[in-house]
């Protein structure tokens, strides 16, 4: 195999006709040009130079071969810089997941950044539920996702992975509102036992989380609608059809009553899955975004009112 310092040292060769000449240019004794070129030789089993006592004459190979050689150094040249980048995390790939209020609320302004402070890589995003996009991260296909996780619904993420929570998005019911207890500070779940519930499919973490708060306080919901669409959801509620518990990101922008649960605060966990081992410069730039703005979301809950329910018109 062609050594490439080698054949850096031969174009200086040609291109001076000198070995001293070529070494002062490159940093080397015309000892060590020398010895350079004598390996070059060697690996291609034909002589470069006619030497004689005080001079080395490139031969038509050496000229053919240190001319050839331009292109193959200037792509390797091209490589290490394209490689330094990329350790560096200024170019090459990030791919996240994440679940739909998430997109919705968080990741636009998380990309948005990852992409202004390295604009020549190239950022990925997909969409799904936690389930969906675990075995993305476990592959590697994936170089992380952000996922949730009820309080009520716990769950056990793989050993391997590194789990970090972002967020804790509060649960708050959600109310038509005309509904009797529209203008209630907070509301005890025992009072909406006879309402009409809306809530996710019956599979999913919400719907079960909802069953389990529903029966700490004595009854069993009576669910008229199902969605995994939020907004649906919150349409449904806004047109007197059903209460809901929503999460944080998931609160409505229309005309529907939000209000605290009596008793006790339950909450929805929204968290960072991604492999102990991937080395991916990229990475911590996203965590370090996702950090950022799930807080200032985070924030957003933590100054509501506590005196009265916010309506969001």
């Amino acid at each position: 195999m062609l050594n490439p310092i080698h054949l850096r040292t031969l174009q200086e060769c040609v291109r001076t006709g000198s070995f001293a000449e070529a070494g002062r240019a490159l940093g080397y004794t015309a000892s060590a040009v020398s010895q350079q070129m004598v390996l070059l030789e060697r690996a291609i089993g034909s002589a470069l130079f006619e030497r004689s006592a005080r001079s080395a004459r490139s031969t038509a190979l050496a000229v053919r071969l240190a001319d050839r050689s331009r292109d193959a150094l200037g792509a390797l040249d091209a490589l290490e810089r394209e490689v330094r980048a990329m350790v560096a995390g200024e170019e090459g790939s990030l791919r996240l997941a994440s679940f739909a209020t998430a997109n919705a609320r968080v990741l636009p302004d998380v990309l948005a950044e990852v992409i202004a402070q390295r604009p020549n890589a190239e950022v990925q995003l997909d969409e799904g539920e936690p389930d969906e996009v675990l075995g993305g991260v476990l592959d590697g296909t994936l170089d992380a996702a952000v996922v949730f996780e009820y309080d009520l619904d716990p769950r056990q993420w793989p050993i391997d992975l590194c789990v970090e929570e972002l967020m804790a998005e509060p649960l708050r019911l959600a109310l038509p509102e005309t509904h009797r207890l529209a203008t209630a500070a907070e509301v005890d779940l025992r009072e909406l036992a006879d309402d009409a519930w809306i809530c996710t499919r019956q599979d999913t973490a919400g719907a079960r989380s909802l069953v389990r708060l529903a029966a700490a306080a004595g009854f069993v919901p009576r669910i008229t609608f199902r969605s995994n669409d939020y907004s649906v959801i919150r349409d449904l509620v806004a047109r007197e059809l059903g209460v809901a518990v929503l999460p944080g990101l998931a609160l409505p922008d229309q005309a529907v009553r939000t209000c605290r649960i009596a008793g006790w605060q339950p909450y929805r966990r929204v968290k960072a899955l991604y492999r102990k081992q991937n080395t991916n410069p990229l990475l911590p730039i996203a965590l370090e975004c996702l950090a950022k703005y799930c807080a200032q979301v985070a924030n957003d809950w933590h100054a509501e009112p506590h005196d009265h329910c916010t309506e969001n018109a």
